[in-house]
């Protein structure tokens, strides 16, 4: 077995992976990260489209791209990494952490740090997870997993195509299938607006006349060996109407239906995990309940543009940099979702310090208005000129621009009042 010591891990080599360990080592600390592929970048070595960077790199970049910038910077600093590696175990040993990885490469390594980065990125749900109906032939797959097997392995999942749910990955792939020459047949999302970004509807769908089942579910798959069709139903208040039951053909359905957290490792720590994201329950430094153990990225909650998981895991490296220094920080206040608020992250906060919050917003209006209320009294107001659930809200609250709470719990949350409907 390896044994070393480092003054900080990070698990994942992802974006956020990479964004975190280059701010620690910047302020000076050792760093290692780990990371179970054969190479760094994560998810986004399979993203070959363009549309990354504009906000971080301030130009537009494909996936592939924006993670060679990220490994570029990442190797110009002393930075300890180790490929093909899986954390399974993390124990806490008094202030200490206990980092164990296995890699077929590298054998058993134990990592004795004093913080710990969790950035693993996230997982796609599945057909388990939405309980379709019917047989279970081959043809089903995630949309991630198509998209790895087109962009990456070079292989063609199928030739006709329904995919359901309307996430980003899914609309990605209605537009790479149609490049290969599949035809997609549609695609169907149970609710009743869009779950991915206008962008990716307008470019992706519109573009190549793809039809949007808004309001409908598949509620079958059909074929025996082979997928060889589905049944698409409507939706009238929620309720499948099944009378308005329409079947089409096809030989691949993909799978759109949201993304969770992977905290397998979290979990194993301790880590107390938000019900609303699947991510670890934060304070304003990122920092989960377990001292010293801190969460970024789509470890945290998931993000719809890479630009901003670089953003707030740059932070959580300083954040893990300052603990590493002594800094406690200031006083924490809980923060939470109000009216119209799907979530908000993090989940405490500082009013003496800077804060940077993410939130999404659980409807679709236009000219709504962002409000922070701090035991139930607006303090602060924000216009928004559109909101809807699949675009991530940020905003930060400077230093005195919210009072020390010295009356009542000091709970803040964040609310967006109801606009006009789109």
């Amino acid at each position: 077995m390896k044994q070393e010591k480092y003054d900080a891990a990070v698990i994942g080599g992802g974006s956020a992976g990479m964004a975190a360990a280059v701010s620690l080592a910047r302020r000076g600390k050792t760093v290692v990260v780990f990371e179970r592929e054969e190479v760094l970048g994560g998810i986004l070595l399979q993203c070959i489209h363009n549309g990354f960077g504009l906000h971080h790199f301030k130009e537009e970049l494909t996936g592939p791209e924006y993670a060679e910038r990220c490994e570029t910077e990442l190797k110009t600093l002393p930075i300890k990494i180790y490929l093909n590696t899986t954390v399974m175990q993390v124990e806490a040993e008094d202030e200490n952490k206990l980092l164990y990885g296995y890699s077929g490469k590298h054998g058993l390594i134990r990592a004795e740090v004093r913080a710990v980065v969790l950035a693993m990125g996230c997982r796609e749900r599945n057909r388990g997870n939405i309980g379709t109906p019917g047989t279970r032939p081959a043809g089903v797959y995630t949309a991630g997993l198509a998209q790895r097997l087109v962009n990456v392995e070079g292989y063609i999942p199928g030739e006709k195509v329904v995919i359901v749910g309307s996430g980003d990955i899914g609309l990605i792939m209605a537009r790479r299938m149609s490049w290969v020459g599949a035809k997609v047949m549609g695609v169907v999302e149970i609710q009743p607006y869009p779950a991915g970004l206008t962008r990716n509807i307008v470019q992706c769908l519109n573009d190549f006349s793809i039809p949007l089942y808004l309001s409908h579910i598949v509620s079958e798959i059909h074929g025996k060996d082979r997928v060889e069709a589905v049944t698409i139903t409507p939706l009238e208040d929620g309720v499948p109407d099944l009378k308005q039951s329409f079947r089409v053909e096809c030989d691949t359905v993909l799978l759109s239906v949201g993304l969770v957290p992977d905290n397998e490792v979290a979990k194993k720590i301790g880590v107390e995990l938000n019900p609303e994201t699947g991510g670890a329950l934060v304070d304003s430094r990122l920092m989960t309940g377990v001292s010293g153990v801190f969460a970024c990225g789509n470890a945290l909650h998931v993000h719809d543009l890479v630009d901003y998981v670089t953003e707030e895991s740059s932070r959580c490296g300083e954040y893990a940099a300052d603990y590493l220094d002594g800094s406690t920080g200031g006083a924490q206040y809980p923060s939470g979702a109000g009216r119209n608020v799907k979530y908000v992250v993090p989940n405490r906060y500082d009013p003496a310090a800077e804060n940077h919050f993410y939130l999404r917003s659980l409807v679709v209006k236009n000219r709504a208005e962002l409000q922070v209320l701090l035991d139930g009294r607006v303090v602060k107001t924000k216009k928004l000129k559109h909101v809807q659930p699949s675009e991530m809200i940020g905003f930060s609250l400077k230093p005195g621009e919210l009072e020390i709470p010295v009356q009542g719990e000091g709970r803040l949350e964040i609310a967006i009042t109801a606009g006009e409907d789109e």
